[in-house]
């Protein structure tokens, strides 16, 4: 039966939704207008009332688009595109977002939260910031409308059927047909981290919309000045929120992808980095103007222009204009138009405004000196647009290829081909100068500077910096110049603004936001120096053998084969391939598959003895657990020359859509991460190759040779259970006692002979860490012989690739640091604000009580 209700009411909803935000966009609008007049105040009322319906109604498309998705109601085709049942509840959350209309979707609900708390906290702003957001948010909104006037497509449904959208034959015949399974979620998004970086990103995405509305409302009604307050705690939280939510990003990058990095450099990793280094040069310009009044034009420049590129962001990202450019862009489901609607909308009206206001914006005539805060933030903030500028053209190419054929001109240019080494070398620059500004202009900022006590403020940090910086080159034997510059200049930045954040801390904690922010961006630029340009491979090929002629140089060279449970040395390490494991939500830890008989259903299998993971059992021999059938991990054991001992599980994701997609595991020590992925395996697809079986007929305690290793039948004993077998009273089982004598100990293999229903059947015994099989084929009771047939294979092997990470922990510490620093500045700016408006309060009570003493 097809649930076709609770779709019917999420498409409800959306149109509930978008007609809502229309209508709060337009009181709101209209409240401005009429001023302070009482019919201004019933319809600021009126437009609050909207949003409010508004906002229950996104909640209740997010519940019902999760209830379809929980469900498996694969008849809706954005449930069976991103689902399946074999998905476990918090990667069902990942569902949720991973395609367009769903992270559409997502962006809507964080703008309702973040539009309740601004109409709690607006103030006179509410009318004119209000208008602007909810007009955003219809726009938003109309991205999953997915209704068709005229044949024009306005929006993307998620509450479409998939009967509605596929062209499959079996809808022809049977229209209420629905899918047992669904197509299941992206294995690289199978990760926890995909669970809380994209609502996080999605959250820093909405926040760029407070600082431009205000910014929108201070040019509407000319307030030009007043708006940079209200604004610059939103501004920091968002700038916050949103360089965590990178940051996750590229830590999900690290921990799932496999080429051993946290960034690549891809066109929609720069998309979203691109905004949030503008909107912290906003901030810097902000900060700056509400200190001497300088910077106002600029500020607003940069906070438009951190909205409009989220926007670009948004469109670069979804409108397929990409292709194959990046691995994490979209497809285009026909809203591209609509997505350059938005896009261009709002950046001609934001310019509009601009443009228009421009000649009575307030300019200062204060000259700015070298030895004043403003003149280096200013440079700082610069220096900052310039790398945002940077990294933009390049990855904007597509764009201009696309805009030209609009007109009939082809063109030939590409991006890139090596977009790391590409990036890289020009933004190692701008780190070096972001690096030496954040280092000195603290210094101008809490004190009056000049010539002389600029020297004396700088005497002692250059000192220690030379020094220590002096004794890294040397530990390390750095021989690259730009390296060089860059750890000197981030060793400057973090000792300097050490020293500011002592001084700041005996006066006010709260006061050293940004020297704190500041160290952390150091240390990020020094973790990634060492982890990226000192990474080595040392899982090298030192056998003079090819693994494969049709394998790269690189793979040949630069990877370990390694058989089940052969040790095999690697750099300072000894390595052990102990075999696959597999997950199961029933049990803990990893599952050696040996343990496991697998059935038909491919998410069930049946222990082959009981399951225990740390003294407790958690499955009896012959119970069915589920099992997560698409993840395959390898356990490999390292051993360290200084005795030390741990294990690594790098992991294979089987997908249909994707085939077979490698994800490391990662040991970390406190100099850096031991980084690990396995690059090749045998093909599962292929049928595995036995030898020719060879005849034992053996009596009880004799020995015999398989695969040149000793064994010994020790018994043959009637057993009761045969896993996977029920068997019945008039049913025999038996089964064999047979010890193998391999490298790394003994095996226990228990072929098994049985009579059911009157039928002989042998279930044979694998030992994959052997490469054997053994049937147990017949038993003489009359001589007490027993005839088994052994074959053999090529033994389990996997070739994997390691590398050491230097210091990366420095990335995750300076990040850390970095939010703790703007977390500071938001807490200072927001407590400003509250005992201004608190004084302001005051103010305003004390002359209604001046006339009720006099009266």
């Amino acid at each position: 039966m097809i649930h076709t209700f609770i779709g019917n009411l999420g498409h409800l909803l959306v149109i509930i939704a978008f007609v809502t935000s229309m209508v709060a966009a337009f009181s709101y609008w209209h409240s401005s207008r009429l001023g302070d007049s009482l019919e201004a105040v019933q319809m600021k009322k009126f437009a609050r009332m909207f949003f409010v319906v508004h906002s229950v109604a996104v909640i209740g498309i997010v519940a019902s688009l999760f209830y379809i998705i929980y469900n498996h109601y694969y008849e809706y085709h954005y449930a069976w595109s991103h689902s399946s049942n074999n998905l476990p509840t918090h990667f069902m959350i990942s569902c949720f977002w991973e395609g367009q209309e769903g992270s559409f979707l997502l962006w809507i609900f964080w703008h309702v939260l973040i539009g309740l708390v601004l109409i709690k906290l607006a103030g006179k702003w509410e009318n004119e910031v209000m208008s602007i957001f909810t007009f955003v948010q219809a726009f938003l909104v109309s991205m999953i409308l997915g209704v068709v006037f005229f044949d024009l497509k306005i929006g993307s449904s998620p509450f479409i059927l998939l009967r509605d959208v596929s062209e499959a034959p079996i809808f022809l015949s049977n229209p209420d047909y629905i899918p047992e399974d669904g197509s299941g979620l992206n294995p690289l998004l199978q990760n926890y981290w995909m669970v809380i970086h994209p609502p996080t990103l999605f959250l820093g995405f909405a926040g760029t919309l407070v600082p431009f509305a205000y910014c929108m409302a201070g040019l509407w009604k000319g307030n030009f000045k007043e708006w940079v307050k209200p604004a610059l705690p939103w501004a920091q939280i968002t700038a916050l929120i949103l360089g965590l939510g990178i940051m996750m990003g590229a830590y999900w990058a690290y921990e799932t992808l496999n080429f051993g990095g946290m960034w690549n450099w891809d066109p929609v990793e720069n998309a979203v980095y691109i905004p949030w280094i503008i909107l912290v040069a906003a901030i810097h310009l902000m900060v700056v103007f509400r200190k001497s009044g300088a910077a106002l034009t600029a500020s607003m420049i940069l906070v438009i222009a951190s909205f409009v590129l989220v926007l670009y962001a948004t469109f670069l990202t979804r409108s397929g204009i990409l292709g194959e450019a990046s691995v994490h862009s979209f497809t285009d489901l026909g809203l591209s138009g609509q997505l350059l609607l938005y896009l261009l909308a709002f950046a001609i009206l934001s310019v509009y405004l601009l443009v228009r206001k421009w000649k009575v914006i307030p300019k200062t005539n204060k000259e700015i000196d070298t030895y004043t805060s403003e003149f280096w933030i200013f440079i700082g903030a610069t220096v900052l647009c310039l790398s945002g500028f940077q990294v933009l053209v390049p990855t904007s190419i597509p764009v201009f290829n696309s805009f030209l054929g609009i007109f009939g001109i082809e063109s030939n240019m590409a991006p890139p081909a090596d977009q790391v080494m590409f990036y890289t070398k020009f933004q190692l620059w701008f780190g070096v100068g972001i690096a030496l500004l954040s280092g000195t202009a603290q210094f101008f900022w809490w004190g009056k500077m000049d010539k002389q006590r600029l020297q004396h403020n700088l005497s002692i940090p250059l000192l220690l910096t030379f020094t220590l910086s002096g004794a890294i080159i040397m530990l390390w034997e750095m021989s690259n110049w730009q390296y060089i510059v860059l750890l000197t200049t981030s060793i400057y930045a973090v000792i300097s603004n050490l020293f500011v954040l002592f001084r700041l801390a005996k006066k006010k904690v709260s006061l050293s936001g940004g020297a704190v922010a500041h160290i952390g961006i150091s240390i990020m630029l020094i973790g990634i120096l060492f982890s990226s340009g000192y990474s080595k491979t040392v899982s090298m090929n030192n056998t003079g053998l090819l693994y494969n002629r049709e394998f790269s140089d690189e793979m040949n060279k630069e990877n370990l084969l390694l058989f089940r449970n052969e040790p095999s040395k690697m750099s300072d390490y000894q390595l052990a391939y102990k075999g696959q494991r597999i997950q199961s939500e029933q049990v803990p830890g990893y599952i050696d598959t040996e343990k496991l008989m697998m059935i038909r259903d491919p998410y069930k299998a049946i222990a082959r003895e009981d399951l225990v993971y740390k003294g407790q059992t958690y499955a009896k021999k012959g119970d069915t657990i589920q099992i997560y059938n698409e993840n395959t991990y390898y356990e490999i054991e390292y051993a360290k020359d200084n005795g030390e001992v741990f294990t690594l599980y790098p992991r294979i994701q089987n997908n249909p859509q994707m085939g077979y997609v490698p994800s490391p595991d990662i040991n970390t020590f406190l100099t850096g991460d031991l980084y690990t992925h396995i690059t090749n395996i045998p093909d599962p697809e292929s049928e595995e190759q036995w030898s020719d079986p060879e005849t034992h007929e053996l009596s009880l305690r004799d020995t015999f040779f398989v695969n040149d290793y000793v064994a010994i039948l020790d018994n043959v004993v009637r057993t009761e259970e045969v896993v996977g077998v029920n068997l019945g009273e008039k049913d025999v089982a038996v089964k064999a006692q047979i010890r193998v004598f391999g490298e790394n100990g003994v095996h226990d293999l228990n072929p098994v002979y049985l009579i059911k229903n009157m039928q002989r059947g042998v279930i044979p015994e694998v030992s994959v860490d052997l490469g054997i099989r053994i049937n147990f084929d017949d038993i003489d009771p009359q001589s007490q012989k027993f005839t088994f047939t052994s074959s053999t294979t090529q033994k389990d092997w996997v070739i994997l690739k390691a590398l050491e990470k230097p210091h990366i922990s420095f990335v995750w510490i300076g990040t850390i640091l970095m939010c703790i620093g703007l977390g500071l500045a938001f807490v200072r700016r927001t407590k400003e604000a509250k005992e201004r408006k608190g004084s302001a309060g005051a103010k305003k009570r004390k002359p209604s009580v001046g006339k009720e003493v006099v009266s």
